[in-house]
Protein backbone atom coordinates (compact mmCIF):
# COMPACT_ATOMS: atom_id res chain seq x y z
CA UNK A 1 0.00 0.00 0.00
CA UNK A 2 1.09 3.18 -0.79
CA UNK A 3 1.80 6.16 1.92
CA UNK A 4 -1.22 8.07 0.38
CA UNK A 5 -3.50 5.34 0.63
CA UNK A 6 -2.27 4.92 4.03
CA UNK A 7 -2.94 8.54 4.75
CA UNK A 8 -6.50 8.21 3.40
CA UNK A 9 -7.70 5.68 6.04
CA UNK A 10 -5.80 7.16 8.94
CA UNK A 11 -9.33 9.33 9.19
CA UNK A 12 -11.53 6.90 9.12
CA UNK A 13 -10.57 4.52 12.12
CA UNK A 14 -12.31 6.77 15.13
CA UNK A 15 -15.01 6.26 13.12
CA UNK A 16 -14.91 2.72 12.78
CA UNK A 17 -14.03 2.48 16.48
CA UNK A 18 -17.11 3.92 17.38
CA UNK A 19 -19.69 2.25 15.02
CA UNK A 20 -18.08 -1.27 16.88
CA UNK A 21 -18.89 -0.11 20.04
CA UNK A 22 -22.09 1.00 19.16
CA UNK A 23 -22.91 -2.26 18.02
CA UNK A 24 -21.27 -4.27 20.87
CA UNK A 25 -23.79 -2.35 23.27
CA UNK A 26 -27.09 -3.46 21.08
CA UNK A 27 -25.83 -7.17 21.51
CA UNK A 28 -25.58 -6.57 24.85
CA UNK A 29 -28.62 -5.23 25.40
CA UNK A 30 -30.41 -7.59 23.79
CA UNK A 31 -28.99 -10.38 25.42
CA UNK A 32 -30.15 -9.48 28.35
CA UNK A 33 -33.38 -8.70 27.32
CA UNK A 34 -33.57 -12.37 25.94
CA UNK A 35 -32.08 -13.55 29.32
CA UNK A 36 -35.03 -11.47 30.91
CA UNK A 37 -37.54 -13.06 28.82
CA UNK A 38 -36.04 -16.30 29.83
CA UNK A 39 -36.57 -15.64 33.02
CA UNK A 40 -40.03 -14.91 33.20
CA UNK A 41 -40.82 -17.97 31.12
CA UNK A 42 -38.82 -19.80 33.56
CA UNK A 43 -41.62 -19.23 36.48
CA UNK A 44 -45.06 -20.89 35.83
CA UNK A 45 -48.49 -18.87 36.44
CA UNK A 46 -49.83 -20.31 40.08
CA UNK A 47 -52.57 -22.84 39.52
CA UNK A 48 -56.39 -21.86 39.94
CA UNK A 49 -57.98 -22.29 43.49
CA UNK A 50 -60.08 -25.58 43.77
CA UNK A 51 -63.00 -24.92 45.08
CA UNK A 52 -64.10 -26.70 47.88
CA UNK A 53 -67.00 -29.06 48.48
CA UNK A 54 -70.12 -28.22 49.08
CA UNK A 55 -71.83 -30.03 52.08
CA UNK A 56 -75.18 -31.77 51.48
CA UNK A 57 -77.46 -33.84 53.07
CA UNK A 58 -78.99 -37.01 52.40
CA UNK A 59 -81.43 -39.55 52.75
CA UNK A 60 -82.09 -42.80 51.09
CA UNK A 61 -84.87 -43.20 48.66
CA UNK A 62 -87.46 -46.12 50.43
CA UNK A 63 -90.50 -46.73 49.26
CA UNK A 64 -93.69 -45.42 50.66
CA UNK A 65 -93.68 -46.56 54.59
CA UNK A 66 -96.44 -48.63 55.97
CA UNK A 67 -98.09 -46.30 58.13
CA UNK A 68 -98.08 -44.05 55.38
CA UNK A 69 -101.67 -42.05 56.35
CA UNK A 70 -103.79 -41.35 53.51
CA UNK A 71 -106.47 -38.01 53.89
CA UNK A 72 -109.71 -38.95 51.33
CA UNK A 73 -112.93 -37.22 50.92
CA UNK A 74 -116.27 -38.86 50.27
CA UNK A 75 -119.91 -39.44 50.53
CA UNK A 76 -122.11 -40.63 53.21
CA UNK A 77 -124.92 -43.15 51.90
CA UNK A 78 -126.98 -45.47 53.44
CA UNK A 79 -125.85 -48.58 52.93
CA UNK A 80 -129.34 -50.31 50.92
CA UNK A 81 -130.97 -47.51 49.11
CA UNK A 82 -133.10 -49.29 46.56
CA UNK A 83 -134.85 -47.12 43.37
CA UNK A 84 -138.08 -48.12 42.62
CA UNK A 85 -140.03 -47.89 39.33
CA UNK A 86 -143.12 -49.58 37.27
CA UNK A 87 -142.81 -52.52 34.90
CA UNK A 88 -144.73 -51.05 32.14
CA UNK A 89 -145.19 -47.64 30.17
CA UNK A 90 -148.32 -45.36 31.70
CA UNK A 91 -149.23 -41.99 33.52
CA UNK A 92 -148.68 -41.81 37.10
CA UNK A 93 -152.11 -41.82 39.04
CA UNK A 94 -150.31 -40.52 42.70
CA UNK A 95 -147.16 -40.46 44.44
CA UNK A 96 -148.41 -40.83 48.07
CA UNK A 97 -144.96 -39.63 49.69
CA UNK A 98 -142.17 -37.08 49.93
CA UNK A 99 -138.91 -37.09 49.96
CA UNK A 100 -137.91 -37.09 53.45
CA UNK A 101 -141.28 -39.36 54.75
CA UNK A 102 -140.54 -42.65 56.80
CA UNK A 103 -142.25 -45.61 55.09
CA UNK A 104 -143.20 -49.53 56.38
CA UNK A 105 -142.31 -51.94 54.61
CA UNK A 106 -145.32 -52.89 52.23
CA UNK A 107 -146.53 -49.59 52.13
CA UNK A 108 -147.81 -47.90 49.03
CA UNK A 109 -146.26 -45.41 47.83
CA UNK A 110 -147.27 -44.80 44.27
CA UNK A 111 -150.05 -45.71 41.55
CA UNK A 112 -149.83 -45.55 37.51
CA UNK A 113 -153.30 -45.46 35.78
CA UNK A 114 -154.18 -48.91 34.87
CA UNK A 115 -156.73 -48.26 32.46
CA UNK A 116 -154.49 -49.57 29.19
CA UNK A 117 -153.12 -52.60 31.86
CA UNK A 118 -156.34 -53.56 32.92
CA UNK A 119 -157.74 -53.53 28.95
CA UNK A 120 -154.19 -55.47 28.36
CA UNK A 121 -155.56 -58.30 31.31
CA UNK A 122 -159.43 -58.88 30.11
CA UNK A 123 -157.95 -59.64 26.75
CA UNK A 124 -155.77 -61.69 28.39
CA UNK A 125 -158.39 -63.49 30.03
CA UNK A 126 -160.76 -63.52 27.16
CA UNK A 127 -158.15 -65.27 24.88
CA UNK A 128 -157.56 -67.68 27.65
CA UNK A 129 -161.03 -68.76 27.55
CA UNK A 130 -161.60 -69.15 24.07
CA UNK A 131 -157.80 -71.51 23.94
CA UNK A 132 -159.85 -73.63 26.54
CA UNK A 133 -163.04 -73.90 24.13
CA UNK A 134 -160.67 -74.32 21.62
CA UNK A 135 -158.68 -77.34 23.12
CA UNK A 136 -161.97 -79.45 24.17
CA UNK A 137 -163.41 -79.56 20.89
CA UNK A 138 -160.33 -80.51 19.09
CA UNK A 139 -159.52 -83.08 21.82
CA UNK A 140 -163.77 -84.19 21.28
CA UNK A 141 -162.88 -84.57 17.60
CA UNK A 142 -159.73 -86.09 17.33
CA UNK A 143 -161.58 -88.69 20.18
CA UNK A 144 -164.06 -89.69 17.10
CA UNK A 145 -161.07 -89.63 14.75
CA UNK A 146 -162.48 -86.29 12.45
CA UNK A 147 -158.46 -84.54 12.94
CA UNK A 148 -155.58 -84.90 13.32
CA UNK A 149 -152.83 -85.46 16.35
CA UNK A 150 -151.38 -82.10 14.85
CA UNK A 151 -154.47 -80.26 15.50
CA UNK A 152 -155.33 -81.05 18.95
CA UNK A 153 -151.37 -79.71 19.48
CA UNK A 154 -151.59 -76.77 17.57
CA UNK A 155 -154.75 -75.69 19.91
CA UNK A 156 -152.95 -77.12 23.10
CA UNK A 157 -149.85 -74.90 22.37
CA UNK A 158 -152.40 -71.66 21.58
CA UNK A 159 -154.18 -72.35 24.82
CA UNK A 160 -150.41 -72.38 26.84
CA UNK A 161 -149.41 -69.15 24.44
CA UNK A 162 -152.75 -67.41 26.06
CA UNK A 163 -151.96 -68.68 29.39
CA UNK A 164 -148.60 -67.21 29.17
CA UNK A 165 -149.97 -63.48 28.14
CA UNK A 166 -152.39 -63.57 31.11
CA UNK A 167 -149.80 -64.01 33.63
CA UNK A 168 -147.74 -61.36 31.81
CA UNK A 169 -150.40 -58.85 31.73
CA UNK A 170 -150.80 -59.74 35.51
CA UNK A 171 -147.57 -58.88 36.40
CA UNK A 172 -147.81 -55.58 34.81
CA UNK A 173 -150.88 -54.77 36.93
CA UNK A 174 -149.40 -56.34 39.94
CA UNK A 175 -146.23 -53.76 39.56
CA UNK A 176 -148.43 -50.61 38.72
CA UNK A 177 -148.63 -50.52 42.86
CA UNK A 178 -144.93 -49.10 44.36
CA UNK A 179 -144.95 -50.53 47.21
CA UNK A 180 -141.74 -50.31 49.98
CA UNK A 181 -139.70 -53.11 50.04
CA UNK A 182 -138.45 -52.34 53.48
CA UNK A 183 -138.80 -49.71 56.33
CA UNK A 184 -136.60 -46.86 55.60
CA UNK A 185 -137.12 -43.34 54.24
CA UNK A 186 -137.33 -41.42 51.01
CA UNK A 187 -134.68 -40.34 49.71
CA UNK A 188 -135.26 -39.05 46.35
CA UNK A 189 -138.51 -38.28 44.32
CA UNK A 190 -137.85 -37.71 40.70
CA UNK A 191 -141.22 -37.79 39.16
CA UNK A 192 -144.38 -36.46 39.76
CA UNK A 193 -148.42 -37.43 39.28
CA UNK A 194 -149.70 -37.17 35.41
CA UNK A 195 -146.32 -37.88 34.31
CA UNK A 196 -145.62 -40.35 31.78
CA UNK A 197 -143.38 -43.18 32.98
CA UNK A 198 -141.31 -45.55 30.90
CA UNK A 199 -140.61 -48.75 31.75
CA UNK A 200 -137.44 -48.74 34.79
CA UNK A 201 -137.50 -45.38 35.36
CA UNK A 202 -136.81 -44.50 39.07
CA UNK A 203 -139.86 -43.22 40.36
CA UNK A 204 -138.90 -42.89 44.39
CA UNK A 205 -135.69 -43.75 46.02
CA UNK A 206 -135.80 -45.79 49.45
CA UNK A 207 -133.39 -46.52 52.35
CA UNK A 208 -133.07 -48.90 54.30
CA UNK A 209 -131.60 -47.61 57.66
CA UNK A 210 -131.81 -50.80 59.45
CA UNK A 211 -128.25 -51.63 57.04
CA UNK A 212 -127.00 -48.58 58.60
CA UNK A 213 -124.68 -45.88 56.94
CA UNK A 214 -121.56 -45.87 55.11
CA UNK A 215 -118.99 -43.55 53.39
CA UNK A 216 -118.50 -44.59 50.32
CA UNK A 217 -114.90 -43.51 48.55
CA UNK A 218 -113.14 -42.72 45.51
CA UNK A 219 -109.81 -44.58 45.80
CA UNK A 220 -106.73 -44.24 43.03
CA UNK A 221 -105.88 -47.87 42.02
CA UNK A 222 -102.08 -47.56 43.99
CA UNK A 223 -104.25 -46.30 46.64
CA UNK A 224 -106.66 -49.07 47.54
CA UNK A 225 -104.39 -51.96 46.61
CA UNK A 226 -103.17 -51.55 50.31
CA UNK A 227 -106.66 -51.26 52.18
CA UNK A 228 -108.00 -54.08 53.60
CA UNK A 229 -111.55 -54.77 54.99
CA UNK A 230 -112.13 -54.77 58.37
CA UNK A 231 -109.05 -51.43 59.05
CA UNK A 232 -110.31 -48.85 60.79
CA UNK A 233 -110.80 -45.60 59.68
CA UNK A 234 -111.34 -41.99 61.35
CA UNK A 235 -114.14 -40.06 59.94
CA UNK A 236 -114.78 -36.15 60.46
CA UNK A 237 -118.09 -34.98 58.92
CA UNK A 238 -118.74 -31.29 59.31
CA UNK A 239 -122.24 -31.15 59.63
CA UNK A 240 -121.67 -32.79 62.74
CA UNK A 241 -119.70 -30.12 63.87
CA UNK A 242 -116.44 -32.12 62.96
CA UNK A 243 -116.31 -34.87 65.95
CA UNK A 244 -114.48 -37.78 64.79
CA UNK A 245 -116.41 -40.90 63.99
CA UNK A 246 -114.32 -44.52 64.25
CA UNK A 247 -115.47 -46.59 61.33
CA UNK A 248 -114.49 -49.91 59.62
CA UNK A 249 -114.11 -50.42 55.93
CA UNK A 250 -116.43 -52.97 54.85
CA UNK A 251 -116.41 -52.89 51.06
CA UNK A 252 -113.66 -52.44 48.96
CA UNK A 253 -114.23 -51.98 45.37
CA UNK A 254 -112.79 -54.95 42.51
CA UNK A 255 -113.66 -52.85 39.71
CA UNK A 256 -112.66 -49.59 38.79
CA UNK A 257 -114.74 -47.12 37.46
CA UNK A 258 -115.25 -46.64 33.72
CA UNK A 259 -115.75 -42.74 33.78
CA UNK A 260 -113.09 -42.00 36.52
CA UNK A 261 -110.88 -44.84 37.35
CA UNK A 262 -111.19 -44.46 40.65
CA UNK A 263 -112.12 -47.91 43.05
CA UNK A 264 -115.15 -47.57 45.88
CA UNK A 265 -114.65 -48.34 48.99
CA UNK A 266 -117.05 -47.89 51.84
CA UNK A 267 -116.58 -47.65 54.95
CA UNK A 268 -119.22 -48.30 57.70
CA UNK A 269 -119.92 -45.92 60.12
CA UNK A 270 -121.41 -46.23 63.82
CA UNK A 271 -124.80 -45.41 63.96
CA UNK A 272 -125.72 -41.99 64.51
CA UNK A 273 -129.17 -39.87 64.60
CA UNK A 274 -127.46 -36.92 62.82
CA UNK A 275 -126.37 -39.06 59.62
CA UNK A 276 -127.97 -38.09 56.44
CA UNK A 277 -127.71 -39.49 53.04
CA UNK A 278 -125.16 -37.63 50.68
CA UNK A 279 -123.57 -35.35 53.81
CA UNK A 280 -119.85 -34.81 52.85
CA UNK A 281 -116.74 -36.42 55.05
CA UNK A 282 -113.14 -37.03 55.33
CA UNK A 283 -111.78 -40.16 56.50
CA UNK A 284 -108.15 -40.98 57.55
CA UNK A 285 -106.79 -44.68 56.86
CA UNK A 286 -103.41 -45.75 57.66
CA UNK A 287 -102.49 -47.64 54.68
CA UNK A 288 -100.56 -50.97 54.87
CA UNK A 289 -97.34 -51.94 53.10
CA UNK A 290 -96.06 -50.99 49.62
CA UNK A 291 -96.17 -53.91 47.58
CA UNK A 292 -92.78 -54.41 45.00
CA UNK A 293 -92.34 -51.84 42.58
CA UNK A 294 -93.92 -48.97 44.72
CA UNK A 295 -93.25 -45.58 44.52
CA UNK A 296 -90.72 -43.63 46.58
CA UNK A 297 -90.96 -41.09 48.94
CA UNK A 298 -88.25 -38.16 48.94
CA UNK A 299 -88.46 -34.89 51.06
CA UNK A 300 -89.87 -32.19 49.57
CA UNK A 301 -86.64 -30.58 49.77
CA UNK A 302 -85.40 -32.08 47.63
CA UNK A 303 -87.38 -31.63 44.46
CA UNK A 304 -86.60 -28.46 42.48
CA UNK A 305 -87.69 -27.16 39.15
CA UNK A 306 -91.57 -28.84 39.83
CA UNK A 307 -93.76 -28.72 36.86
CA UNK A 308 -97.20 -30.07 36.94
CA UNK A 309 -96.35 -33.92 37.41
CA UNK A 310 -92.37 -33.36 37.03
CA UNK A 311 -89.11 -32.22 38.56
CA UNK A 312 -85.77 -32.75 39.44
CA UNK A 313 -83.53 -34.19 42.40
CA UNK A 314 -79.76 -34.32 42.49
CA UNK A 315 -78.89 -38.15 43.08
CA UNK A 316 -75.19 -38.86 44.97
CA UNK A 317 -72.61 -41.03 43.53
CA UNK A 318 -71.01 -42.48 46.49
CA UNK A 319 -68.00 -43.44 44.54
CA UNK A 320 -67.18 -40.08 42.88
CA UNK A 321 -69.13 -37.90 45.53
CA UNK A 322 -70.39 -35.90 42.47
CA UNK A 323 -74.32 -35.07 41.89
CA UNK A 324 -76.17 -35.96 39.30
CA UNK A 325 -79.84 -33.83 38.20
CA UNK A 326 -82.18 -36.05 37.51
CA UNK A 327 -85.64 -35.44 35.89
CA UNK A 328 -88.11 -37.84 38.26
CA UNK A 329 -92.09 -37.99 37.94
CA UNK A 330 -93.92 -36.78 41.13
CA UNK A 331 -96.93 -37.98 42.76
CA UNK A 332 -98.78 -36.99 45.97
CA UNK A 333 -97.92 -34.32 47.76
CA UNK A 334 -98.08 -33.92 51.08
CA UNK A 335 -96.76 -31.99 54.37
CA UNK A 336 -94.63 -34.67 55.25
CA UNK A 337 -92.75 -35.62 51.61
CA UNK A 338 -93.34 -36.14 47.81
CA UNK A 339 -94.20 -39.54 46.26
CA UNK A 340 -91.22 -40.25 43.41
CA UNK A 341 -93.55 -42.37 41.37
CA UNK A 342 -91.20 -42.93 38.17
CA UNK A 343 -87.05 -41.72 37.67
CA UNK A 344 -85.95 -43.15 40.89
CA UNK A 345 -84.98 -46.39 42.73
CA UNK A 346 -84.84 -47.24 46.20
CA UNK A 347 -81.55 -47.12 47.78
CA UNK A 348 -79.94 -44.81 46.22
CA UNK A 349 -79.55 -41.47 47.90
CA UNK A 350 -80.98 -38.02 47.42
CA UNK A 351 -80.20 -34.51 48.38
CA UNK A 352 -82.09 -33.03 50.27
CA UNK A 353 -80.03 -29.28 51.60
CA UNK A 354 -78.55 -27.04 49.10
CA UNK A 355 -80.27 -28.14 45.80
CA UNK A 356 -80.50 -24.13 44.33
CA UNK A 357 -76.60 -24.04 44.58
CA UNK A 358 -76.06 -27.02 43.49
CA UNK A 359 -74.89 -28.05 39.45
CA UNK A 360 -74.77 -31.41 37.65
CA UNK A 361 -71.42 -32.86 38.64
CA UNK A 362 -70.63 -30.90 41.51
CA UNK A 363 -68.22 -32.66 44.00
CA UNK A 364 -70.18 -32.76 47.30
CA UNK A 365 -69.49 -34.04 51.22
CA UNK A 366 -72.04 -35.09 53.72
CA UNK A 367 -72.57 -32.87 56.13
CA UNK A 368 -73.12 -34.47 60.07
CA UNK A 369 -76.42 -34.45 61.61
CA UNK A 370 -79.72 -36.02 62.11
CA UNK A 371 -81.23 -35.21 58.61
CA UNK A 372 -79.23 -38.08 57.05
CA UNK A 373 -81.54 -41.36 56.99
CA UNK A 374 -84.19 -42.76 54.85
CA UNK A 375 -87.42 -41.03 53.64
CA UNK A 376 -90.35 -41.20 54.82
CA UNK A 377 -93.91 -42.01 53.19
CA UNK A 378 -95.66 -38.73 52.85
CA UNK A 379 -99.36 -38.14 54.65
CA UNK A 380 -101.31 -37.58 51.17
Amino acid sequence: MTRSNRAARLPLLPFCDDVRRHLMGGRLLACSALALLAACGDSAAPPPAIPPAQPVRVVTAAPASATTELAIAGTVRLKRETPLAFNSPGRIASISVREGDAVAAGQVLARLDTTSLGAAQGSAVAEVTRAEAEVKRTEALFAKGWVTAPRVEQARATLAAAQARMRATGFDLALAVLRAPTSGVVLARPAEPGQIAQPGQTILTIGERGQGFVLRLPMADRDVARVRPGQVARVTIPALGGQELVGQVSEVGARGDDGTGTFRVEVRLPADARLASGQIGNARLQLGAAQPGAPIAVPATAVFSARADEGFVYVLEPTTRRVRQRLVALGAVGSSGVVVTAGLKAGEQVVTTGVDRLRDGQVVELAQGPAQGQAQGPAK
